[in-house]
């Protein structure tokens, strides 16, 4: 039996209430980070794969959204929908900190350096969690999946983020 998706609509929620911009930029050679949300007007490093000649400078307003141009054409796919969901909590729980700082914060997929950079990336984390998996519509399609052969894949297709997201939700939960 086939259940309506339970997509949280990001794009929307970043874009109509909040009034952030979304754009897409190559921001790293390597591709490590994929998102990075600008809180001041800056001057952001941005790969030029285009000219050859590495980084350039690019003007960038306060409250933009940079996604790395790899998520561009997976829209569909749960790493795009959790970028897009991760760099809003940063907005919302870490504007005054970041803006204190004169930085921007980027989600990378490597390990942070310090304790205090730690931090800020599990609560970015647990906040984009409780967004786009909110507790009881997990619940509910749990319940309706739970004898899938991978009731985690299911239920992340439905909620439209990655399998390790969801499963990282279902035992933060208890689920799994």
């Amino acid at each position: 039996m086939k259940y309506r998706t339970h997509t949280i609509p990001v794009e929307e929620i970043i874009e109509k209430i909040y009034g952030l911009t979304i754009e897409f930029q190559q921001i790293r050679k390597n591709g490590r980070i994929l998102g990075e949300t600008v809180f001041e007007n800056a001057m952001v490093p941005i790969y030029d794969s285009r000219s050859g000649e590495g980084y350039k400078l690019v003007p960038v307003k306060a409250g933009t959204i940079l996604i790395d141009v790899c998520l561009m054409n997976k829209r569909g796919d749960g790493r795009y929908t959790w970028t897009c969901g991760h760099e809003l909590s940063h907005w919302v729980e870490h504007k005054e900190y970041f803006t204190q700082l004169g930085e921007t914060a980027a989600m990378t997929e490597i390990k942070r350096s310090s304790e205090a950079d730690r931090r800020i990336e599990r609560q970015a984390n647990r906040l984009t969690n409780y967004l786009l998996m909110p507790k009881g519509t997990v619940k509910m399609a749990f319940f309706r999946n739970h004898q899938a052969n991978d009731v985690a894949a299911v239920i992340a297709d439905i909620f439209h983020v990655s399998r390790e997201a969801m499963d990282y939700r279902l035992k933060e939960m208890g689920l799994l």
